[in-house]
């Protein structure tokens, strides 16, 4: 799947030592020709959690039919 520039997409897994959980979501701000993803992950008052370069199966597409939810902010 090829994630495109500014979609929401969720987090596939466990990533501990960025403080993101399977589920979390994130944006894409940056799409490499090499097929790798940059996602930043941010709170909801919008302070960045993580910025990461990604696999494009590390993530998936967010639909329309799921909802948001929230958790408290893990600390790497």
């Amino acid at each position: 799947m090829r994630h495109r520039l500014l979609s929401v997409v969720v987090l596939a897994r466990d990533m501990p030592e960025q403080g993101l959980k399977s589920g979390d979501l994130g944006t894409v701000v940056e799409v490499y020709d090499r097929g790798e993803i940059e996602v930043e992950f941010a709170t909801v008052s919008g302070q960045a959690q993580a910025i990461l370069t990604l696999n494009q199966n590390d993530v998936r597409d967010a639909t329309g039919d799921e909802m948001p939810s929230v958790r408290p902010r893990c600390r790497a």
